[in-house]
């Protein structure tokens, strides 16, 4: 449906289509801002302000909470921000894609001419129709490289505030459905009962992750419906049977009158009223598995409403109840009837356990997209459902997110320094939102520069005062996501460099063509039977490790594919548009280069689909090829001509590869080209069916051949593993990078996947030490 639907932009969904994704949307999308009741009065009556008898307290809190909703989540998301996606995905990065793109500041060092013919690249036409400030601000921005950095900082700052989030959501939403049982025992024994048990709900939860959330989602939105109803109806009772003037409170005159009269103590509040809009960055981050339209009718008539209903409830309760027995009775449990407070408390968990879900889903997917873009370490991503794009599994995130977590349950002990501590992550990373999506209201929209001046100013106002409202409690728990982030930012931005600066060194050292061409006579080089599939960051050239390799072994393969896998700044690149392929040299050589290409949240292929794909997409460039295209030895340059081919299943009327184990029945209406067999040795049986076409070249049917011929020997995996040194005369700043953390960091990550995915026996890795 996802892939439909973007290969089909303009295909309009059915009302039934729509409406499905909007139920589901609930309970991956809207668990943890369902939750946020649980906690919000709680966190703003913790200690700032105390609420009297005239009610201007409460009256003030609900006045700021349902403009706060109104204004952030739906007319900022779900009016504007949710227009600006990547192709259909959406978050902090899918807003940094689109301006690398549209303002070509892109740090991704491997890009193409080619990549912008992509179909996902040209369905938002890049173009300089930008005028006045808009183009010179374009143009600012692709000449300063120091712009592009701060631009790349505020994308993975917004980044790893989410993956802070990922720690402090599951903490608070337990932590606060579980303090229901605060009720019931006494003050000073409640924190023995309630840290226990919050936290063997969490180890249950971070353990529950292994098996996928497709295993359990069905559970997801059923839950979060009921709870929106049990919260909605307790609203509704409190109202009437309260206080049904509580309506008057909407008026935001009761803002003015609530700062006026708390002055200091409720501006430090304002930490605390912030928390009803945590999870609204989900509505953007997970628009990938979702609609717009899905999106916005499940918040504007669902959510919305019973969120207002039930802040609405809790403030007509509280404005009757003005002596409480203890302060810390003044959440959300106490304005629950007695007689469904514990059916209550059984939901509430479940809702905050799904809520945590998504928050933790959504940060293994960023994660993923940060890794696929060069900004983080590689680690071990596991798809948990071969139906449902997206469902993934990452380990060593997992079990880190789930120590951290305990660490602040049980080091905090309460909600006060939980929720300040999560108060500065959402609105963090709601900042970086509206500074990303001015932007892009420029460059990529071509709107008029007041335009976007107006919506940073207007909502850049009020997150900044709920951000100077959280860091004034940094002491007291904010300091927690700052930190998180910062150890995060310094891993990230330390890879980026790594990362960058390898590839810098691949380009100085390259190996011209000419001097490779030139190693038969002077080295009595060898060709031995196979392909030799030579990985390489380079798009163009041969790589310094590959000239390590032929002068220390002189010697290597009938075949070479210089393989390039790289991910390109959308969310997916289509199969028809997966390889670029060309020659490297003159015909006789059998060098070729295959670049596959795959956005930043595709899945990479196994790898016996990959090894044929590869494999068919040479022999579609061989037989596609003009005969007369041969290129001389003196006359060849660098610079080489690529053909973009389709994966094998894309492209129908192309070369089919046909082994031992295929299913020949659908090569009826194919010619077979050829049947390589041995008496002797029983080798695997490779055949071309090559479509039924005029007279093949024997040039081409020569080559052909001897790619078989190369297939049935095998294949072997030429890796690069590299010792990444700083330069000396480097500065003692750069040292520590490289030498240190970068070298940690490379030790310590996984391999790329589809270098573990090739038998060991049939990989040979090629140790050089990179000066920086």
């Amino acid at each position: 449906m996802d892939i439909e639907r973007r290969e089909n932009p303009l295909k309009k969904e059915s009302w039934r289509t729509v409406l499905t994704m909007a139920y589901q949307s609930l309970g991956v999308v809207y668990g943890d801002l369902s939750t946020s009741p649980l906690y919000v009065y709680k966190s703003t009556f913790a200690e700032d302000i105390s609420h009297s008898e005239s009610n201007e307290e409460i009256y003030g809190v609900l006045s700021f909470v349902f403009w706060t909703l109104t204004l952030i989540p739906l007319l900022k998301y779900v009016f504007i921000v949710l227009r600006a996606d990547d192709n259909g995905e959406g978050g902090t990065f899918a807003l940094y894609s689109l301006l690398c793109r549209h303002a070509r500041v892109s740090t991704l060092p491997n890009g193409q001419v080619a990549d912008e013919e992509l179909f996902e690249y040209k369905k938002d036409v890049i173009s300089s129709a930008n005028k006045g400030l808009g183009l010179s601000l374009r143009s600012t921005l692709e000449k300063h490289r120091l712009l592009q950095r701060i631009l790349l900082i505020l994308a993975l700052i917004g980044t790893c505030m989410v993956i802070g989030d990922g720690v402090l959501t599951p903490a608070i939403s337990v932590f606060s459905a579980v303090s229901g049982l605060e009720l019931s025992i006494k003050r000073e024994h409640h924190q023995y009962v309630e840290v226990p048990v919050a936290c063997i709900i969490l180890v249950f939860l971070f353990f529950l992750q292994h098996y996928g959330t497709h295993r359990i989602g069905f559970l997801f939105a059923p839950v979060v419906i009921t709870w929106l109803f049990c919260i909605s109806a307790i609203g509704l009772y409190n109202i009437f049977h309260w206080n049904p003037h509580v309506y008057q409170a909407l008026s935001p005159y009761y803002m003015y009158k609530f700062l006026k009269k708390t002055q200091k103590g409720g501006w430090m509040s304002l930490g605390g009223i912030l928390l009803c809009i945590t999870g609204s960055e989900a509505m953007f981050a997970d628009l990938g598995h979702f609609s717009q339209l899905s999106i916005k009718i499940a918040f504007t008539f669902v959510v919305y409403p019973s969120l207002i209903l039930a802040y609405m409830g809790q403030a007509a309760y509280l404005s009757k109840h003005h002596i409480i027995e203890s302060d810390y009775r003044i959440g959300f449990y106490v304005s629950v009837p007695e007689k469904i407070r514990w059916p209550v408390l059984a939901i509430a968990i479940l809702a905050a356990v799904v809520g945590s879900q998504a928050i933790i889903t959504g940060t293994f997917s960023i994660i993923k997209q940060c890794s696929a873009l060069g900004c983080f370490p590689r680690v071990k991503i596991i798809h948990t459902s071969s139906k449902v794009h997206g469902q993934i599994y990452i380990p060593e995130i997992n079990w880190t997110l789930m120590l951290l977590c305990l660490a602040v349950t049980i080091g905090f002990r309460d909600t006060k320094h939980i929720s300040n501590a999560s108060g500065l992550a959402v609105i963090t990373v709601m900042l970086v939102t509206t500074c990303l999506m001015s932007l892009v209201i420029v460059l990529c929209w071509r709107k008029s520069v007041l335009l976007a001046l107006c919506f940073i100013v207007f909502f850049g106002f009020i997150e900044a005062l709920y951000f100077s409202a959280s860091l004034i409690k940094f002491f007291e728990g904010a300091w927690v996501p700052v930190a998180l982030s910062f150890i995060f930012l310094i891993v990230m931005y330390v890879w980026h460099y790594g990362t960058k600066k390898k590839y810098e060194f691949d380009v100085d050292n390259k190996v011209s063509i000419q001097w490779l061409l030139g190693l038969g006579a002077n080295l009595g080089i060898a060709r031995v039977q196979g392909i030799g599939l030579i990985h390489t960051e380079l798009v163009s050239g041969i790589p310094a490790i590959f000239s390590h390799f032929v002068t220390n072994l002189p010697a290597f393969h009938q075949v070479v594919v210089f393989l390039c896998i790289k991910s390109v700044p959308v969310p997916h690149v289509r199969p028809e548009e997966r390889f670029l392929v060309g020659r490297v040299g003159p015909k006789k050589y059998r060098l070729y280069r295959c670049i596959a290409r795959y956005g930043y949240r595709d899945i990479h292929m196994d790898d016996v689909e990959f090894e044929k794909d590869l494999v068919c997409s040479i022999a579609e460039l061989i037989r596609s090829e003009a005969p007369e295209c041969d290129v001389k030895m003196e006359d060849f340059e660098d610079d080489e001509r690529m053909t973009v081919i389709g994966t094998t299943s894309t492209n129908t009327r192309g070369i089919k590869l046909c082994e031992d184990e295929d299913n020949l029945s659908e090569a009826t209406s194919a010619v077979e080209l050829r049947e390589i067999t041995s008496p002797k040795v029983q080798k695997k049986k490779v055949r071309f069916l090559v479509p039924k076409s005029p007279e093949i070249d024997p040039s081409v049917q020569e080559e052909l051949q001897e790619l078989m011929e190369a297939r049935e020997s095998g294949m072997a995996f030429i890796l690069g593993h590299c010792y990444v040194k700083a330069k000396s005369g480097s500065s003692f700043i750069k040292r520590v990078v490289i030498d240190i953390l970068y070298d940690f960091l490379r030790r310590n990550s996984r391999a790329p996947t589809y270098a573990l995915s090739f038998p060991r026996a049939s990989t040979l890795e090629v140790g050089m030490i990179y000066h920086v």
